[in-house]
């Protein structure tokens, strides 16, 4: 197979994905990241079976394990933290999985980045894309240091607010706010979260995820008609107030919140963007190909699922061209699922719908998103 050289756009998990799956059927990677430091912010991300499969094949899989939560199931309770349900997070038997995990997002991001630069990849930082010009079969690119480079292909994985995209596709729709922020907050893991929690029947949304062996985070979806913009020092009296008419273990986190629980606090936006995501040699993945909400854990599972696909489509012998026609058959219908079904529990989440109408879909999504990719 000839070598292509690669320019990938974002050092997140979808760019860093496309890099070591790329880089192992022996293309030239170049990956440029905006942040001169390489950095990662938040506080933890779920983790689906489907997600940790496609760790698996990217050989992080054993780290994730070894370093975060991994089990089944995510208890649905009360209120009061009184016991609902069990909902299944399924996964085919023959994928050698987990159902389900936690991890912190630097935890996450250290392993994956080590991966990237063991694979021999040329990372360069504090560089986006300032234009780009198309050829028949190549992309010239000029980066916002001035200097230029030319690709036989590029990927944009630089996020829901993506140059590339905007390069690419100028008139595509922008993000929109859906009425939901997110609260995630850091905190130690007491002996009885031994797996995924929700908390529905309240005024919002919240849940626990294991992270690792004694450390979870919480999250609270929080419904407003506007975004709020607050001020970090405030953070911590804000999500207290927002967790008043909870009782048990969430009673008392709010509580006892403060600032060294690391509370991050975001706007939840999203839209569907029309396929194809490519257009000549330049390819959309990730967040700025299909931007989701968290209601199903799937955004960073998507992204390393999208480098999957396509170092799998490469691999096969197919020109660029072909490959990613073939790329966009095989990831338009499951993302637009996640897309949409994310939304619609968001809007059921909101209108205070039964909790049997939210988790349904759930578990009706997460059945389908265990088949192959």
């Amino acid at each position: 197979m000839q070598q292509k050289k690669i320019l990938v756009v974002g050092g997140g998990v979808g760019g860093m994905s496309a890099a070591i799956a790329l880089s192992r059927l022996g293309h030239a990677i170049e990956l440029i990241d905006l942040d001169p430091h390489w950095r990662v912010y938040g506080a933890g991300i779920t983790i689906t079976g489907p997600t940790l499969r496609a760790f698996k094949a990217l050989g992080v899989l054993p780290e994730i394990e070894a370093q975060a939560y991994t089990g089944t199931g995510i208890q649905v309770c009360s209120t009061d933290g009184s016991r609902l349900a069990v909902l299944p997070t399924p996964v085919r038997p023959e994928d050698g999985i987990p159902g389900c995990g936690g991890i912190m997002r630097p935890v996450l991001h250290k392993i994956l980045s080590q991966r990237v630069l063991a694979a021999g990849v040329k990372v360069r930082l504090g560089l986006s894309v300032d234009s780009f010009e198309q050829g028949t079969a190549e992309v010239d690119v000029t980066l916002s240091d001035g200097s230029r480079g030319t690709y036989d292909l590029v990927i944009g994985a630089d996020g829901l607010f993506s140059r590339v995209r905007s390069l690419l596709f100028p008139d595509a729709p922008a993000p929109e706010y859906t009425g939901q922020s997110a609260w995630r907050a850091q905190l130690p893991r007491p002996p009885e979260i031994d797996r995924r929690h929700f908390f529905l029947g309240g005024p919002y949304k919240v849940g626990l995820t294991p992270v690792s062996k004694d450390r979870m985070y919480m999250f609270l979806l929080e419904n407003s008609p506007e975004k709020r913009r607050l001020p970090e020092a405030s953070l911590p009296q804000e999500l207290e107030r927002l967790t008043r008419s909870y009782g048990g273990i969430i009673r008392a986190i709010g509580q006892s919140l403060s600032a060294e629980n690391t509370i991050v606090h975001r706007p939840l936006e999203a839209f569907l963007l029309p396929g194809p995501w490519f257009a000549g040699r330049v390819l959309l993945i990730g967040d700025a190909a299909h931007p989701t909400t968290p209601q199903l854990a799937s955004g960073a599972g998507l992204a390393a699922e999208d480098a999957l696909v396509l170092a799998e489509e490469l691999g096969d012998g197919h020109d660029i061209d072909q490959a990613l026609k073939r790329y966009m058959s095989r990831r338009y219908a499951r993302c637009l699922l996640v897309v949409q079904n994310s939304l619609e529990i968001g809007r059921r989440e909101q209108a205070g719908r039964p909790i049997a109408e939210q988790t349904t879909l759930v578990e009706q999504s997460l059945k389908v998103l265990a088949e192959p990719i």
